[in-house]
């Protein structure tokens, strides 16, 4: 797996990702200042606007120009800037291991280029593996300087062991200092669930958007004859005739899990974004996540 700048990007797309920057639907206190524009109002260089002045308001920003002419007090108020944490949630049990190439090799560039446009802004930038539970992870930093650690992480991220999506994502919400932007990168293959985790998430104010990772093979199986499929994460083994009825019947299943996952992440607003990973994640990234996740 690719673990430099110039093997996750081309040149061309590392360009593009230089001009884009992340988007939030919800506001964030950050621990410093960056370069975010926030609806609120503080007390960075750039003015903003004027208000009457309050009980308690500092007298340093009382503008006097204005008190001399009308004889009362306004205050300055002036852009508040602040710093995003991005939160990269990357599914890493065995099951992301499959197709070619594999879903988890997808899911790791796509994490890749939006990591990498959040520390070239200067927003804090965290990656957590999820497997039967948060495995490990990359802590938030900050700055341009950090992206060769972020792509030497990211690359060596390798799928293995078991899914436990709900008790990951619960346990990732109650350990997080605070919530901010948390993309969930994932093939939701967990017959477990992963709703209880995605909700724990939301309680705990994180603004969440879901990246659903599928193969070519899962959406359309070129399987016939009699087979014996073995689960990569459970080992359970399982003899079966493939034909024509087996095959409309995997369909449909596909097809009502595809819409459950979408439903349940519109009804939270949570942001659902599939994917498949013949489709190269450059065009992805600029075109699925663009105005959604990236502006």
């Amino acid at each position: 797996m690719p673990a430099t700048r110039h093997e996750f990007f081309s040149s061309e797309f590392l360009a593009q990702l230089e001009r884009l920057a992340l988007f939030s639907r919800r506001i964030f206190r950050g621990h410093v200042k960056g370069e975010r524009r926030s609806p609120r109002r503080g007390h960075s260089v750039e003015f903003a606007d004027y208000r009457p002045y309050g009980v308690g308001d500092d007298l340093r920003y009382v503008d006097w120009n204005i008190y001399a002419r009308t004889d009362r007090l306004h205050v300055k108020l002036f852009v508040d800037e602040e710093d995003l944490c991005l939160h990269l949630l990357v599914d890493g049990s065995a099951s992301m291991g499959f197709g070619e190439p594999s879903k988890l090799d997808h899911a790791v560039r796509v994490a890749a280029a939006l990591g990498f446009v959040g520390l070239v802004n200067l927003e804090r930038v965290g990656v957590a593996v999820l497997r039967g539970r948060v495995a490990e992870g990359w802590p938030p930093a900050r700055g341009r300087n950090q992206v060769q650690g972020l792509l030497g992480f990211l690359g060596g991220v390798r799928a293995a062991g078991g899914t436990g999506l709900d008790a990951a994502l619960m346990d990732y919400a109650m350990r997080a200092r605070e919530p901010g932007l948390a993309v969930i990168l994932s093939d939701l293959l967990d017959p477990e669930g992963w709703q209880a985790g995605v909700r724990a998430l939301l309680e705990h104010r994180f603004d969440v958007h879901v990246v659903h990772v599928l193969s070519p093979e899962e959406m359309n199986p070129e399987l016939a004859g009699d087979l014996r499929l073995v689960d990569s994460e459970t080992g359970e083994v399982r003899d079966l005739s493939v034909d024509g009825e087996a095959l409309r019947g995997y369909r449909d299943r596909l097809r009502q899990f595809l819409e459950h996952a979408e439903t349940f992440c519109r009804s939270q607003e949570i942001g659902y974004h599939r994917v498949v990973t013949d489709t190269p994640p450059a065009e992805f990234v600029l075109s699925a996540l663009r105005g959604r996740v990236l502006v």
